[in-house]
């Protein structure tokens, strides 16, 4: 299985680059996982509506590029599904046992994800109404794959 996770912007923090490091070795021997990152839109702290649909359509524009078309693509989104982690393990599970060997979730940025990026999408997931900085998501979503793949193998780590 090759999961990559498509994120817009580079981690700065040194604790949340350690984090990642730290489940990317672990997921080491369940998958290859392949963080992408795509430069954030420089921008104004103040937008437009018209200037924040810019900005997401460049940003956009350079995650789709990193996109094949056999991949099956999760964008994670405040108004996506929710799932607890077992829902999660048993929807990697079952995309591993129909065929589709790759997966991409896809992280925004501050401002989220175009139009064009979530008509890719095959499925939008939320962790939740509250908003968590797209850096903090990475290492999130990191941890929660991991966790699926503890709970699919029947492993310890998952209470």
């Amino acid at each position: 299985m090759r999961i990559q996770i498509i994120c817009v912007g580079k981690l700065k923090e040194k604790y949340l680059v350690q984090g990642t490091a730290e489940y990317l070795k672990r997921l080491g021997s369940y998958a290859k996982v392949i963080i992408e990152e795509v430069p954030d839109e420089k921008a104004p702290e103040v937008l437009s509506e018209a200037e924040m649909v810019q900005v997401k359509e460049r940003e956009g524009e350079r995650i789709l590029g990193k996109i094949s078309a056999d991949t099956h693509v999760v964008a994670l989104a405040i108004d996506g599904k929710e799932k607890s982690s077992e829902q999660f393990a048993a929807g990697i599970d079952g995309l591993m046992t129909y065929g589709k060997s790759k997966i991409a979730f896809v992280i925004g940025g501050s401002l989220g994800l175009s139009d064009a990026v979530l008509t890719r999408t095959d499925e939008k997931i939320s962790f939740g109404r509250m908003t968590l900085p797209h850096q903090l998501m990475r290492l999130v979503l990191l941890e929660q794959v991991y966790r699926a793949f503890r709970i699919m193998r029947g492993e310890p780590y998952h209470k």
